[in-house]
């Protein structure tokens, strides 16, 4: 009998997973509580799609600042490990594999979420897009350029979220380095204009992530 190769198991580092199957990030926006913690829904919704190969979460921000929607979870709080634990472990239950997507908007958020505060990029930049907050819809404004010391404290974010994930029983993380969102911003020379060593050639740009993964 022939067995479909997308249905057949196939080792990824230290896994074997049950098959081919891999399923995507999707933005869910259902962590609704002050926390930003997964909930019981997210629990039941990762645990229905326990068969896939594997799965890759949704994004869950790094940090505070990395927040650019509603009800986007975290990883960066003892509730917020605390509710993707529960994830974890049901998903194991089923035989699942589960990794993290770690992520920061950077530019893409607006200051309803931020307490005023202006949203950060690798330079002073605007989207141009429009946001839904707790007062509504809104344009982006210009976010501010990041200072050298603030994007050394955003790679510690991105270490600890992965410190965090292994802490609430991932098996792996997937760092979100497109879609427009703070890593690309940094890649990209219509965005970045720093004349530090964050900016300039293709090899400065990508320190950002460098220092992330490195």
């Amino acid at each position: 009998m022939n067995t479909q190769a997308l249905l057949t198991p196939v080792k990824v580092g230290p896994y074997e997973l049950g098959n081919r199957v891999v399923m995507a990030p999707m933005t869910r926006d259902r962590a609704d509580n002050p926390e930003l913690a997964p909930t019981d829904l997210h629990v039941q919704y990762y645990t229905q799609r326990a068969s896939a190969g594997l799965i890759i979460t949704e994004g869950s921000q790094v940090s505070p600042q990395g927040v650019g929607y509603l009800y986007t979870p975290g990883i960066y709080s003892e509730p917020q490990i605390a509710g993707w634990r529960k994830v974890t472990d049901a998903g194991h239950a089923k035989g699942g594999r589960i990794f993290i997507q770690l992520w920061h908007v950077g530019a893409v958020s607006h200051p309803d979420f931020h307490n005023g505060e202006l949203p950060v990029s690798a330079s002073e930049f605007n989207p141009g897009a429009k946001l839904y907050t707790v007062n509504g819809m809104r344009d982006t404004v210009a976010a501010r350029a990041l200072k050298a010391h603030e994007i050394k404290a955003i790679v510690q974010d991105f270490v600890q979220g992965a410190k965090n994930a292994m802490r609430a029983g991932f098996d792996g993380v997937e760092i979100h380095g497109a879609n427009g969102y703070l890593i690309e911003q940094f890649l990209r020379d219509s965005v970045n204009h720093r004349t530090d060593e964050y900016g300039g050639s293709v090899e400065k740009r990508a320190r950002f992530l460098f220092d992330i993964v490195g």
